[in-house]
């Protein structure tokens, strides 16, 4: 094969891969979780015995963060966020602030907002709609 045709194959190759990349972070329902707080406007706190929840929403995109009622050792955490007809993103583990955040581009579906610390949790049913 001569180095014409490997330089085209290389292109195309990650001109796909490119391609692939760019659906991934354009279509509805596409997520990411974040380091750092959420943006936009806080819309809910929800609370519950160990913790509580805050939500926010900005432009379509909702972002939520789980923070224990008493900071400082390192506990059990989730966050979740899923939007309506998708699937949830989430952020969990062993964290002494806070679990998440968790950002997802939901658009004008109702969303699902899921967070624990400990052995309490919180699930708030379909929200935002």
């Amino acid at each position: 094969m001569d180095s014409g045709a490997i330089r085209r194959r290389l292109a195309l190759g990650l001109a796909v891969l490119a391609s692939a990349g760019l659906l991934a972070f354009m279509s509805p329902g596409s997520a990411q979780a974040a380091s750092g707080s959420c943006s936009g406007h806080k819309v809910r706190t929800l609370s519950f015995t160990t913790g509580s929840v805050r939500v926010y929403k900005r432009s379509g995109y909702v972002c939520a963060v789980t923070f224990p009622e008493a900071h400082g050792s390192r506990k059990r955490m989730s966050v979740s966020v899923q939007a309506r007809g998708g699937r949830p993103v989430m952020d969990s583990g062993h964290f002494a602030h806070h679990a998440g955040p968790v950002t997802l581009y939901a658009g004008h579906r109702c969303v699902r907002i899921k967070g624990s610390v400990g052995s309490g949790s919180v699930s708030s049913g379909w929200i935002l709609c």
